[in-house]
């Protein structure tokens, strides 16, 4: 006979609320259902009441962990409307800030599933480590989170030679713990046993529901936005994207882990390349114009929708973040699997669900489901 398993809106691995409700029969799940919205703060709205200088400190507010390239992708956006050219010291500096964010979200998550895993040494270990990133972080743009680093028409703060010194310094010594971490996923590794074959979301069932980001790479699916619509300075530089064909949560791990080398290359060869000139281009007026915008956050793709109306504030402002297409990945993972392994699979997407809220009316007499439009 099966029964209702409900986790959440509330519980002890994840900060934030969603609520998942889970069929299960004989201890597997046979189906899954997933709650939004319990965090939903109005941030579209808000944009179009703030100027567009003023919307960077909004946007990083969108997701802390993966801020930073939430500001990008809205000033990307936002340089659209205004026809401006950045720089391209500018355009190599936002590379060098990302790749750095993307190791630092790489590196956290790691954390969190090793908790998840109860493989306490491991959490330890990785995230005392990864405070070398948070520290480079706060010596490069004055914050380890928040940071405001990116701005219209490019940067806010340049990196000088001995910034990039110590950024290499960083990234010689992140080296050891990838390969830390590379191990505990070989054939024998803890994390192989404990993540092998679960969570299974093949490349068909990938593409059909809009995975991005690593949940989709590790379905066999080598799309990056950062390849294959190139923005910043990724067209000039040389890295891999990073696929596995086993579909399962390990291969998820895997990508990660194996990301965290090409961001170093990335950054390494930034640092190689870094042209002269200006961090940041003179603002011109917005024009009449509607322009959409998209980045690889560490999630996946991030894409940003501008409409203006000529004036100093955003008509509108679109965000789909990669976890509001991700989370519906989850339904097809749980599917089938052992109700165990279920926070397994859920972090194995690394969810962001604040900023994937949206607002749905329920009506409480019928219990019947209406979401409501801007106007």
């Amino acid at each position: 006979m099966p029964e209702i398993v409900q986790i959440g809106p509330y519980r002890p691995q994840l900060v934030e609320p969603e609520r998942f409700e889970l069929v299960v029969e004989n201890n597997r799940i046979i189906d899954a259902n997933i709650e939004l919205g319990y965090q939903h703060r109005g941030i579209e709205k808000l944009f179009t009441t703030k100027t567009y200088m003023q919307n960077l400190a909004l946007a990083e507010r969108i997701c802390g962990i993966c801020s930073g390239i939430h500001t990008l992708c809205y000033a990307q956006t936002a340089e659209g409307v205004i026809d401006i050219t950045v720089p391209d010291r500018a355009r190599y500096l936002r590379t060098i800030y990302m790749e750095i964010e993307r190791l630092h979200s790489h590196y956290l998550w790691f954390g969190v599933l090793s908790h998840s895993l109860h493989e306490v040494q491991t959490f330890l270990k990785t995230m005392g480590e990864r405070e070398q990133v948070q520290d480079l972080l706060e010596y490069l743009t004055g914050n380890r989170m928040n940071y405001l680093i990116n701005t219209i028409g490019g940067v806010r703060r340049d990196i000088t030679p001995e910034k990039a010194q110590k950024i290499r310094q960083v990234i010689k010594n992140m080296k050891s713990l990838s390969d830390y971490l590379l191990s505990l996923l070989d054939d024998n590794g803890p994390f192989t046993k404990k993540t092998k074959g679960i969570g299974i979301l093949r490349k068909e069932k990938a593409l059909a529901v809009g995975a991005v980001g690593p949940t989709l790479r590790g379905s066999g699916i080598a799309s990056d936005v950062r390849k294959d619509d190139p923005y910043a300075a990724y067209g000039e530089l040389d890295f891999d994207v990073i696929a596995e064909k086993d579909c399962d949560v390990r291969a998820k791990t895997l990508v990660r882990a194996r990301e965290t080398y090409e961001s170093m290359k990335i950054i390494e060869q930034a640092l190689d390349n870094l042209p002269k000139g200006e961090i940041a281009a003179k603002l011109g007026e917005p024009l009449e114009k509607e322009e959409i915008g998209r980045v690889e956050a560490p999630r996946g793709e991030l894409v940003y929708y501008i409409k203006s109306n000529g004036t100093n504030m955003p008509e509108r402002v679109k965000v789909r973040t990669p976890s509001f297409v991700n989370d519906f990945t989850l339904i097809e993972m749980l599917r089938g699997d052992q109700l165990q392994n279920a926070r397994t699979i859920i972090e194995s997407i690394d969810p962001c669900f604040s900023c994937t809220d949206r607002v749905t009316i329920v009506d409480a007499r019928t219990g019947k489901k209406r979401k409501v439009e801007l106007k």
